[in-house]
């Protein structure tokens, strides 16, 4: 795992009239995330980015993530200014997490339990829409912990096993959910509605096959691609949720208390191969590994800003004490329709 060089290599760039802001990198050039900080005080981030976003934007897909320090952005409503700056939509939540909107389309994070680390992943890849990009905004740190780790899911394709990545490209992952079983959110919640009928137009559109079950909770089945193109570098990344949803990923308290709650097709999530096999253990368990030797993390600040690009860079976030407060949001929503064709 790797840490933010304190001997980090500065490089301060003119930008017409003014020289306004310096760029950071790793000590090793070719890591994440490039670092924008002011050059000197008082600088507007929001006017800034707004007069150089294609700026910010050969620097993101160069990068995969930029972290805006300095700048010393901590209120929802900065924070959703700076997000529509830089692009061209933020993403209106749609249930399917359980976060709290803070600000028109600024959210906390997704709930996960403290004491234990979120895996990495790209945002919401086992859909057929996802964002473009993702902003992180810390208000608090936490005491302890609490860091937002992030992968290059270029290298994380390049690094695993030939084997294992071409089987993945040849069948996909299928995702399976159960909704409404007395663990994670109901239908109605993340759907929005509680009419089946809209539900089920839903799915369609998004092309997720569903069962109505007996007792009238509901299971979506739906395969995506395991990898990605990007549509504008070219480059192939690694671009799926395998690690979020197969029980071999989970820590060993609550992979035995589901497996001895729930048969396995009643799973609240479960993955596959796209044909149907099973994913074996050992493949996850090298997958993980491919990620957390590639993983960088670094400590929030107040009034940091992570930006990804979505399909370039994994996230995560590691376990915390305290109270830690981070603003989200999302935009450019794009499919796998929109950049494969």
């Amino acid at each position: 795992m790797k840490k933010l060089d304190k001997n980090i290599k500065r490089q301060t760039v003119n930008l017409a009239p003014d020289e306004l802001i310096k760029l950071e990198h790793f000590t090793n050039s070719k890591d994440l995330p490039l670092v924008i900080s002011p050059d000197i005080n008082n600088v507007d981030l929001t006017g800034w980015s707004d007069a150089n976003r294609k700026f910010i934007e050969g620097k993101l897909l160069l990068n995969g993530a930029i972290l805006f320090r300095g700048f010393n952005i901590t209120t929802a409503s900065e924070f959703e200014r700076f997000g529509l700056a830089i692009c061209s939509e933020l993403f209106n939540e749609n249930g399917e997490h359980p976060r709290t909107s803070l600000n028109g389309k600024v959210y906390t994070p997704v709930f996960y339990p403290s004491d234990r680390k979120l895996l990495w992943h790209n945002e919401n890849s086992f859909n057929h829409r996802w964002p473009k990009k993702i902003l992180f905004g810390c208000r608090q740190p936490a005491a302890q912990g609490g860091e937002t780790p992030i992968v290059d899911s270029r290298q994380v394709f390049q690094r695993l096993n030939p084997k294992i990545r071409e089987k993945f490209i040849e069948k996909q992952v299928m995702y399976v959910r159960n909704y409404g079983n007395g663990l994670g959110l109901n239908w109605e919640t993340v759907f929005q509605t509680k009419n089946r009928s809209e539900v089920e137009a839903i799915c369609q559109q998004n092309f997720v096959n569903f069962v109505w079950k007996p007792d009238g909770s509901l299971r979506t089945i739906s395969v995506r691609p395991a990898v990605a193109k990007h549509p504008q570098t070219g480059e192939i990344t690694w671009f799926n949720q395998a690690q979020h949803w197969h029980p071999a990923c989970l820590d060993t308290q609550t992979r035995e208390s589901l497996l001895s709650s729930f048969s396995e097709a009643d799973l609240p999530r479960n993955c596959y191969y796209g044909d149907g096999n099973i994913i074996e253990d050992s493949v996850m368990a090298e997958i993980c590994q491919v990620y957390q030797e590639l993983e960088v993390t670094f400590p929030w600040k107040q009034g940091d800003i992570l930006l990804l690009d979505n399909l370039l860079t994994a996230h995560a976030r590691n376990p915390f004490i305290g109270e830690r407060q981070l603003l989200v949001a999302m935009g450019e929503m794009t499919s796998f329709a929109d950049i494969n064709n």
